[in-house]
């Protein structure tokens, strides 16, 4: 077996290939929609597709705060591992689901399994980075949410064509016949939870809401609400939003690519920056300029002019949320960590579910473009506020 100081230098790359499964998440069903849809598949119609998706995203906020909890009992190791395999088992078996019913109930497990894998994934790295350099940790292994968000977009396009539907999926787990091996006989556990005593699930949530950390535990949760209300509302109605204003559907499609984009340019500076003038100071920057770029695009743009904002727009969303999972971890003991990560993720899960609906409304009565990017503006001036509620004393110190 290898000794722990080379197992660490696996920590990075097999929680960030992890992530990247969330990212395949994210956009799956947004890729194989059409094809359902068009081949009456199931005879699924748009609301039943909404229920679908709904039944996923309310698997991944069970899984999270189920998780994060259960990592904190019974190791980041193990969590991790089998947080991955049961995610790829129940999405392998969506490819074979008989109807609509046994579909929404497998993206339901697979929900559950993957929630698990971000808090869990961003926990180890944090407690194996060097001193100082945590935040640069959590946002690097993020872009790996990006990146299998714009694989799985660019897979859709040649795959389904040739193989069907069905074939997604399949490619959605196949990642984890290398993964889960290599995480076995790789993946180390975290030396923090190793010096730690293990205790019972429901006294480790009780230690979130005492020691001073009730208000900091609830600003956490309502940041992360808003943080994922923007990133789920803004990828699915983005480019809906742009063909409203009069863009072409290329060009808004091409918006959707380049505010990803800029998510994954964001993860890298907002890490780099948090390290050196501090977590709490980044974050509220972060909410805060993503405020004021959502509302800048309700003006008419140049084209250049344009792809810029939402470029802009992509690199502060996106990091922000990333942003309050690394001050969970800063501020957060070992022995609650992952509990309070897992708990901060799966309330942020609502919001998620929130972004689409809040979008979908905002378009159904008419007033999506402008109103639709100043609502999102008040979310992120909503985020930016409530975590300036944390408090910084803490078991451990926030920069």
């Amino acid at each position: 077996m290898p000794e722990t100081a080379e197992r660490s230098r696996w920590v990075v790359p097999l929680a960030w290939s992890a992530v990247l499964l969330d990212g395949f998440d994210l956009v799956v069903l947004g890729v194989v929609v059409p094809v359902l849809l068009a081949g009456k598949v199931w005879g699924l119609t748009a609301g039943s597709v909404a229920v679908v998706s709904t039944f996923g995203l309310v698997g991944m906020t069970i899984g999270a705060m189920a998780i994060g909890t259960i990592t904190d009992v019974i190791g980041r190791r193990k969590a991790l591992i089998i947080a991955v395999a049961a995610f790829s088992v129940f999405t392998a078996l969506c490819a074979v689901a008989p109807s609509a019913f046994w579909f929404g109930l497998l993206r339901f497990l697979a929900g559950l399994g993957l929630g698990g894998c971000l808090p869990t994934a961003i926990t180890l790295v944090t407690e194996h980075s060097r001193r100082g350099k945590g935040s640069s940790a959590a946002t690097t292994v993020m872009t790996g949410y990006h990146v299998g968000a714009v694989l799985t977009a660019l897979l859709g396009i040649s795959v389904i064509p040739a193989f069907g539907w069905q074939a997604m999926f399949v490619i959605g787990a196949l990642p984890a016949v290398v993964l889960v091996p290599l995480m076995v006989r790789y993946l180390p556990e975290s030396e923090a939870f190793k010096q730690e005593e293990t205790k019972p699930g429901a006294e480790v949530v009780g230690k979130l809401f005492k020691g001073g950390l009730f208000l900091s535990t609830i600003a956490f949760w309502v940041t992360s609400f808003m943080g994922l209300l923007l990133v789920y509302g803004l990828n699915t109605w983005l480019p809906q939003i742009m063909r409203v204003a009069g863009y072409p559907l290329g060009a808004a499609l091409g918006l959707l690519l380049t505010l990803n984009l800029g998510g994954i340019v964001g993860l890298l500076i907002a890490g780099y920056v948090a390290d050196r003038v501090g977590v709490r100071r980044s974050t509220i920057t972060w909410f805060a300029a993503a405020a004021a770029f959502l509302a800048l695009l309700s003006v008419k743009l140049p084209s250049v002019g344009l792809y810029v904002a939402v470029f802009l727009t992509g690199m502060f969303v996106f990091s922000a949320q990333v942003l309050v999972y690394a001050f969970v971890t800063r501020t957060y003991g070992a022995e609650i960590r992952a509990t309070g990560l897992g708990w901060t993720a799966g309330v942020g899960r609502l919001g998620a579910i929130t972004g689409p609906l809040l979008g979908g409304f905002l378009l159904d009565a008419g007033i999506a473009y402008p109103w639709g990017f100043y609502a999102f503006a008040i979310v992120g001036a909503l985020g930016a506020a409530s975590i300036t509620l944390v408090r910084t004393r803490s078991r451990t110190p926030v920069a």
